[in-house]
């Protein structure tokens, strides 16, 4: 099929390759510094009888951009490899250890006036250099009962640390070819036998659990990143159509992302298919679009470490077929229902009850075979990772921000639909935080028939 010229794919390729080059390190921190304060206070308060050692991620092995991972970031914000924050739950003050040239630092983009001034724009009591770490952690250990660090692996982009465990712990851990510990527990291991005198404790949950509530400074950002969102998902729906690759629209997402001043992607785009929605995180993108064809598009960008969760489901040509709308607005109305009932306090067990009321008194047949999977409900949390630490939601409170993300598949009709959105739960309901999507059939078919992006 000739390629239609408003959808200058080559172009936007390019484009992407070179934004894809620009570093996320700036002169600045993400938030302002007294942000990383409060957070480290809370941590402080958490471990009275100790100290806490965060390691920081180091210098990657390849051609892609140094990011700091999550743990480290939330509670400092530097973007330095290698460093280290020691977080004193009895003095109540922290340290912050890094070694790195000016040279090095200009090479990797990394702001000169952090590597010069960082006690000024960190906020961070103390600043030292990396070889001191040692004999400071032995001052401590004469000092306090316990050490806490992170057992759990660190969050780098598009990763989430208990999924990372899962996989290490298969490609390494438990491998009988390897039987490396992770970084993590290494780490941990070396606090022991160099201080053994103190106890080393899991710090993993202490910061997740802050890292479960966000703050407004937090949720600011997060709006940003959900209007960047909902803009290329817009952008996609407009471009897509019958002949075009599934790799051309994830590329198409990608540069309209970082075209924003987005870093990375949240994870990678899927896009589901014909017979590739049973694959719920389909990514191949070995399909051409047909007539005919509804597509599952799921895809978030990451803003200056916080990311986004969204999925669209649409009919390639722009139009529904009977079946395919009857499905999709089955899982719109869970999507919809589910928003009314989101509030503090809110138990899963609850919010499926309520939602099948809502359904009820709609007119919807939950005897349909859709509905008997389409219960509702609320995902994962969102936020410094796109599968956000915390574990399993079991009951809503006021600044957790989740997925809602109702899905029904038809393998055999070739018919998926997922409709997913990032939600804020506020302290008398939620917020929608990627709203102005498209989500009934009418605006959606309406939006299909205007151009696409130039």
């Amino acid at each position: 099929m000739k390629k239609n010229p408003r959808f200058p794919i080559k172009a936007i390729a390019f484009l992407t390759a070179i934004l894809a080059s620009v570093s996320i390190l700036s002169a600045g921190l993400v938030f302002d510094k007294s942000e990383f304060a409060a957070r480290r206070q809370k941590l402080m308060a958490q471990i009275p009888d100790g100290a806490a050692v965060i390691f920081g991620a180091q210098m990657p092995t390849g051609y892609v951009p140094f990011f700091q991972n999550s743990d480290f970031h939330y509670l400092c914000g530097v973007e330095i490899p290698n460093a280290v924050l020691v977080v004193d739950g009895v003095r109540k003050t922290s340290t912050l250890f890094f070694t790195i040239t000016e040279t090095a630092a200009f090479n990797e983009g990394i702001s000169l006036d952090l590597v010069r001034n960082a006690k000024e724009v960190t906020g961070v009591e103390q600043v030292l250099p990396l070889d001191r770490l040692e004999a400071a952690l032995a001052g401590l250990a004469s000092r306090t009962k316990v050490l806490y660090s992170p057992f759990n692996p660190e969050e780098l982009p598009r990763e989430c640390s208990l999924e990372k465990l899962r996989t290490l712990q298969a490609n390494m851990v438990f491998n009988l070819w390897d039987g490396r510990r992770t970084r993590e527990l290494q780490a941990a291991a070396l606090l022991k036998d160099r201080f053994p005198q103190v106890e080393v404790r899991d710090a993993s949950g202490l910061i997740w659990n802050l890292r479960t509530i966000k703050s407004p400074a937090e949720i600011a950002l997060l709006r940003r990143a959900g209007r960047i969102a909902v803009q290329a998902h817009i952008g996609l729906m407009k471009a897509a159509r019958p002949g075009l690759h599934e790799y051309e629209l994830a590329a198409l997402f990608d540069y309209l992302c970082r075209k924003e001043g987005c870093q990375e992607l949240a994870y990678y785009v899927i896009v589901a298919s014909g017979e590739n929605h049973p694959n719920g995180h389909a990514h191949k993108y070995d399909r051409v679009l047909q007539d005919g064809d509804i597509l599952v598009i799921d895809a978030g960008p990451r803003l200056d470490y916080y990311n986004i969760d969204i999925t669209v489901s649409f009919p390639a040509n722009g139009t529904f077929t009977p079946r395919q709308k009857e499905i999709y607005e089955a899982v719109n109305a869970v999507h919809e229902a589910n928003m009314k009932v989101y509030r503090p306090g809110l138990s899963l067990d609850q919010c499926q009850r309520e939602v099948a009321d809502i359904l009820k008194k709609q007119g919807f047949d939950l005897s349909k075979d859709y509905f008997q999977k389409l219960k509702g409900g609320f995902g994962h949390y969102v936020g410094m990772a796109v599968h956000d630490v915390g574990g399993r939601v079991d009951v809503l409170r006021p600044g957790m921000v989740i997925a809602n993300e109702p899905a029904f598949v038809s393998a055999g009709e070739k018919i998926g639909v997922r409709i997913e959105d990032t939600i804020l739960i506020t302290e008398t309901g939620c917020e929608n935080l990627t709203t102005g999507l498209p989500r009934a059939v009418m605006d959606i078919e309406a939006l299909m028939k205007k151009t696409g992006p130039r």
